[in-house]
């Protein structure tokens, strides 16, 4: 590892703290103690500093666990049979003689071994009817903006910090103080942006893995780890995952020189990733006690749940309007031969799907627009300039003047574009604009001056000045939103079929034009089949073969291919009987796919029209399902695990004896299966999983935590 480039922790400094090892601290906060114990022995290898002093037991290393006293070994033990490599096992436990109760959470070390993290148990504390309350207002929210709101209320409510924020971050990583309560003399944040460059990645990565972060003492002395390298492996300890982990040197200055005496921040995760922040700072030293910040990640895990609904909706609503434009564009290629009238017969829809003012459609050397956009002439150079930027269909930008000096002039109606390929050919798109929209953007500092440089030059430090500075934006066009994007590359992708389905209309209606339209047809990424009515094959493009298990088979009739579905002769018979009847068809069957058993395939057929109504042949379109096989197996998985832990939790709570815990249950799997219903009504069926996963991961984590509390209440009771 070269140090030079990749410094070890807390020898970064401003120039190179993006790759600085914070991970690897190799002491703690002292307000806590840190052991690390071997495997299967239990025996202690490594302990922080203090923890002789804090625990009240003398020689901890080289001891085994079972010796320390107490209930530790018991309340470990079926904790051990979890993996505890990627989330941290809360626990409460006593120690020593006599018995003192502490709060704990254990993790296996990437490297080997067990961490285990003690804090001394505060007071009893009942938070059940705060959370009640907290899961009610998120459940019901009705919008980002809202649920924004109230997390930032109750976060505020239970954690009693100064100043409470929640952060979202963008596409290039900028932070936005998107709401905030704080006390009544503190100078407000809300609406302040802060550079991606002020949280360095690494950080980032971090707070993906430890959804909770606790720095309780700006000024606290760091308590080091002895002996300073783990004895299991030679290196230093990977403290990815410890909750006592001292901060970064350059963060902690960076609080100083906010004003910041302590933090308390929660990760808002949604699809796996980091999504935003929600920050508590206070201008005085503060410790919440561990209750407070399991009920913190807890309610963490529902607001992130909570924005993966709404998010969802957004997108299905503008996948609805696709699919009618979509349903608008086949009648009108049945009833008229072409479907560009249906396209922008629907022109308000059309902007509407992502809010532009203006769009374009570039199609066969023809020009059709609505709304405000640039002239024909810049149109097709545009058109041109889009050539090697659409490699996967697609093209984003605010800020085309500023891309390309050479569209300048047209800064004022098309700072946006967003753009999306109808085919192979060259210059074939539908383009939306946006205009540019010149704004103040309010930055918590210069952001071009995350830096100062001390008496020393070589003494490079965090910004000093969080005062808000002013900057203008020109030439540059409101975001496009991930929904509008994604609800582009589904109308796109429905576009891309449906202009294949009108250049097979023409190859049957002109088959002397054969060679000039079919090389279109057969270069589509979609797989598709055109015959005659007799079942004869015109053409079947390459994505089709590649779809069957044989590529260099030799298709002559669309019987041919009753053979490779698993139900071949009721295959053949539906082939059959769609070419006599002369009607369209659509279905799912299973395709064969060699040793790997089969795959789900739907295929439509649809009936080429003479202008007389009488049919002169047939188009089939092939879809592969198994991106929706996957998303249905990821649904059955997660309701499978929705089920199993609401047995478990639900036999916890009902012995609990406390009506708060059971209302506080079914918030949280009201909420995380009304996530599931928009994520699964959504065609974002290839993200599909890795969404259904986040929110089971999440439900499952906030019962864990709701798990946790309910225990801690029964042992305070007990030993009230």
């Amino acid at each position: 590892m070269d140090m030079r480039t990749t410094p070890a922790f807390g020898r970064a400094d401003l120039s190179n703290c993006e790759r600085e090892q914070i991970h690897l601290a190799g002491s703690i906060q002292p307000h806590g103690a840190l052991l690390v114990v071997r495997e299967p022995d239990l025996s202690i290898v490594q302990i922080s500093k203090n923890a002789p002093h804090l625990l009240r037991i003398k020689d901890l290393i080289g001891r085994p666990l079972q010796s320390l006293g107490g209930d530790l070994v018991t309340r470990l033990t079926p904790l051990l049979k979890l993996s505890l490599r990627t989330i941290p096992a809360p626990f409460r436990c006593t120690l020593g003689e006599p018995a003192t109760a502490f709060d704990g959470q254990v993790h296996r070390s990437a490297d080997g071994g067990l961490i285990l993290e003690f804090e001394t148990a505060g007071k009893p504390i009942d938070l059940s009817g705060k959370l009640e309350s907290a899961l009610r207002s998120v459940v019901t929210a009705p919008s980002i903006t809202s649920l924004c709101e109230e997390a930032a209320s109750f976060f505020k409510t239970i954690t009693g910090y100064d100043r409470v924020m929640v952060y979202r971050f963008d596409d290039q990583g900028h932070g936005e103080v998107f709401s905030e309560r704080k006390r009544p003399d503190l100078e407000p944040y809300l609406g302040n942006r802060y550079p991606a460059s002020d949280i360095p990645q690494i950080a980032r990565r971090l707070y993906e893995r430890n959804r909770i972060r606790l720095l309780a003492d700006i000024g606290y002395e760091p308590v080091p780890l002895t002996p300073r390298l783990s004895p299991l492996t030679g290196r230093d300890l990977d403290m990815s995952l410890c909750c006592l982990r001292s901060m970064s040197p350059i963060h902690v200055q960076y609080l100083k020189n906010m004003g910041v005496l302590g933090t308390l921040v929660i990760s808002l995760v949604v699809g796996g990733k980091l999504w935003g922040l929600v920050a508590c700072h206070h201008y005085e030293p503060r410790r919440v006690q561990f209750e407070v910040r399991t009920a913190c990640e807890l309610l963490g895990e529902v607001v992130a749940t909570r924005i993966s609904a709404l998010e969802s909706f957004a997108q299905a609503q503008a996948e609805l309007s696709v699919r009618r434009l979509e349903q608008r564009m086949i009648e009108a290629i049945a009833r008229e031969g072409d479907w560009r009238a249906a396209l922008f017969d629907g022109t308000n829809a059309l902007l509407q799907i992502v809010s532009a003012t203006g769009c374009a459609l570039l199609f066969e050397g023809q020009v059709q627009t609505f709304g405000d956009v640039p002239g024909t002439q810049d149109l097709r150079a545009i058109g041109d300039w889009l050539q090697a930027r659409t490699a996967d269909g697609l093209y984003a930008t605010t800020q085309l003047g500023l891309e390309e000096p050479g569209f300048a002039h047209l800064i004022p109606v098309a700072s946006g574009v967003l753009a999306v390929a109808l085919s192979q050919a060259e210059g074939e798109y539908l383009i939306w604009f946006r205009p540019e929209q010149v704004r103040t953007v309010t930055w918590g500092g210069d952001p071009e001056k995350p830096m100062v440089i001390g008496d020393d030059p070589a003494d490079l430090s965090p910004r000093r000045s969080f005062a808000q500075w002013h900057q203008v934006v020109e030439g540059t066009a409101e975001d496009w939103q991930p929904a509008e994007i994604s609800a582009a590359r589904l109308l796109g992708k429905t576009l891309q079929d449906v202009v294949i389905q009108f250049r097979a209309v023409r190859l049957v209606i002109a088959q002397h034009q054969l060679e000039q339209v079919s090389q279109q047809v057969r270069h589509s990424a979609a797989p598709v089949l055109v015959c005659d009515t007799a079942g004869q094959i015109l053409l079947a493009n390459e994505a089709l073969h590649d779809l069957l298990p044989d590529k260099h088979v030799h298709l002559h009739f669309v019987e041919d291919l009753a053979p490779f579905f698993t139900n071949a002769a009721s295959v053949r018979n539906t082939v059959r009987e769609l070419l006599a009847a002369q009607r369209a068809w659509r279905g799912e069957l299973m395709l064969q796919s060699g040793t790997k058993g089969a795959n789900a395939v739907m295929v439509r057929a649809d009936p080429v029209t003479s202008p007389g109504g009488g049919a002169l042949g047939y188009v089939f379109t092939f879809s592969d399902l198994r991106e929706r096989a996957a998303a249905e197996a990821a649904r059955e998985r997660f309701q499978y695990g929705i089920v199993e832990r609401n047995e478990i939790s639900l036999k916890r709570v009902e012995t609990a004896g406390n009506p708060h815990h059971r209302q506080l249950f079914t918030s949280i799997i009201e909420n995380a299966q009304l996530a599931a219903m928009e994520i699964t009504e959504s065609a974002n069926i290839p993200h599909m999983p890795e969404l259904l996963e986040s929110v089971r991961a999440s439900v499952s984590r906030s019962a864990e935590l709701l798990d946790l509390l309910i225990g801690n209440a029964k042992d305070k009771r007990k030993q009230g």
